[in-house]
């Protein structure tokens, strides 16, 4: 097992390593070594490297992680929101959503940038159809849309799985936030999470693939996240992912990577070939036995 994945279940089940035990478990992983091995000065390179890195618990005590915060936050972050291409024109659900999570999960849910992340999606975000957004710029319109009539499933998705995060990490306080997690949570099982309400087909694509980092599309990985913390299996309307779920295992209660993005910055953490023990684990954590029954 690598050491970082060694870490994020400490991590997770309320362990404090000391100092020099965090130290020795960055150090000696492999993970980390591919995430830091390189280095470009480039918008979506730092973007998507962060949130691989925020995957792992202490990442930001490594300078490489330094490094790449203070990029995103001398040129992705605003006082409107964080934008993919440091432009205002550019914020949009997805990047604007996975940001803020990777720099809660860095101890940083209190900062300007993930402030400012926040009340974007409090004042713009849409949670359902036929809504109008106050946002005025275009960037929303581009790439099929993100708040048209019908929004971007990936775009919703995206900012329920970033405020589940923010809200766990900082203790559950902001009422606004528990309630937009209620309304995106609800939109999103009236389409047993992963399905179109007109066919049931998948929605978009990489919704069933199962993918670790995730990037800018929703997929397997995020939905079983929102319903495990969300504690949705024992709702009716989750009985098509959790049937989608033994369908990708490739033994008992073990999965295999199925998708991996090719991008600037993003690195898998495990292979196609073998079992993933980041998905088992997280997977294991989110879907219990007593879930599937």
């Amino acid at each position: 097992m690598d050491t970082a994945l060694l870490l994020r279940m400490k991590f997770d089940r309320g362990e404090r390593p000391d100092d020099l035990e965090i130290e020795n478990l960055l150090v000696h992983s492999k993970v980390i070594r591919k995430l830091t091995r390189d280095y470009e000065d480039n918008a979506f390179f730092n973007l998507f490297r962060l949130i691989c890195l925020s995957e792992i618990p202490y990442v930001e005590r490594l300078s490489y992680t330094q490094r790449v915060l203070c990029y995103i936050s001398e040129h992705l972050a605003l006082p409107e929101g964080f934008s993919y291409t440091g432009k205002v024109d550019y914020i949009v659900p997805c990047y604007n959503a996975m940001l803020l999570e990777a720099y809660t999960r860095m101890g940083r849910a209190g900062d300007g940038e993930v402030q400012n992340a926040l009340n974007w999606i409090k004042q713009y975000q849409v949670f359902e159809r036929n809504q109008s957004t106050a946002w005025k710029y275009d960037g929303i319109c581009r790439h099929g849309g993100c708040m048209n009539a019908t929004p971007c499933y990936i775009g919703i998705g995206k900012t329920v799985r970033a405020l589940i995060t923010y809200a766990e990490f900082t203790g559950h306080t902001d009422k606004e936030v528990e309630a937009l997690i209620e309304k995106g949570t609800e939109y999103m099982l009236r389409h047993h999470l992963y399905q179109r309400l007109s066919n049931q087909e998948p929605i978009s694509a990489h919704i069933t693939d199962i993918m670790f980092p995730q990037a800018y599309m929703l997929t397997l990985v995020d939905l079983v996240y929102i319903a495990g913390r969300q504690n949705l299996w024992k709702d009716p309307r989750t009985l098509p992912l959790k049937t989608l779920l033994d369908s990708k295992a490739c033994g008992n209660n073990s999965w295999k990577i199925s998708y991996i993005y090719s991008h600037k910055g993003y690195k898998t953490f495990d292979g196609r070939q073998k079992e993933s023990e980041w998905i088992n684990y997280l997977f294991g954590t989110s879907w219990t036995e007593a879930d599937r029954n």
